[in-house]
C-alpha cells in the first residue's frame, strides 16, 4: 500500500511541465502567483502545484510554512477562480509539503484571472494570446456533451 510520502517521493522524480510544478517556498509564497499557476493548470488540463520541495533535480523536501490555513486558502482560490482546488498537506520528517490538486477547466470555459487567461510558457506564466484561445478546437466553441438519462 502506498503512503502519501511514498507517492510524493515518486512524483518528485517527474519532470516539471504543463501539469506539474515544484516550488521551495520555505517561509511563504505569493498568493497572487499561486492563483495564476492554478488558472494556468486549469486552462491546460489540470495539474499539481507542490510547495515545500526544491524545483531542481535531485529534488529535496525542504518544508514550507506558506498557507498555514488550508481551508482559508482553498476558499480564497474558489472565490477568485470559481474552481474547486483541493489542497493536500503531507507531513514528512523533512517538513510540511502542500500539494494543490488543480482540476481541468470546464469545457468551453477558460479560467481568467486579472484580465488574462494564463498558461505555462516554459519556466514562467504567460497570458494566452487570442490565437491560442482560437486554436482548433476554439475553447469557447468546444463541444459540450450533455448527459441524458434514459430508462
Amino acid at each position: 500500500m502506498h503512503t502519501r510520502i511514498q507517492w510524493l517521493s515518486k512524483i518528485m522524480t517527474s519532470k516539471e511541465g504543463e501539469r506539474l510544478e515544484f516550488k521551495e517556498a520555505k517561509n511563504r509564497y505569493d498568493f497572487e502567483e499561486l492563483v495564476k499557476y492554478c488558472a494556468a493548470f486549469a486552462n491546460e488540463g489540470g495539474g499539481l502545484f507542490v510547495l515545500g520541495v526544491t524545483d531542481k533535480m535531485p529534488r529535496k523536501i525542504v518544508g514550507t510554512e506558506a498557507f498555514l490555513s488550508s481551508e482559508k486558502t482553498k476558499a480564497s482560490l474558489i472565490e477568485r477562480l470559481s474552481l474547486r482546488i483541493e489542497i493536500e498537506e503531507i507531513i514528512n520528517p523533512d517538513g510540511r509539503v502542500l500539494v494543490f490538486h488543480v482540476p481541468s477547466r470546464p469545457l468551453g470555459v477558460p479560467i481568467p484571472y486579472k484580465g488574462a487567461y494564463w498558461m505555462r510558457g516554459g519556466e514562467s506564466l504567460i497570458p494566452m494570446t487570442l490565437d491560442q484561445i482560437k486554436l482548433p478546437p476554439p475553447i469557447f466553441n468546444e463541444p459540450i456533451l450533455l448527459f441524458q438519462w434514459t430508462q
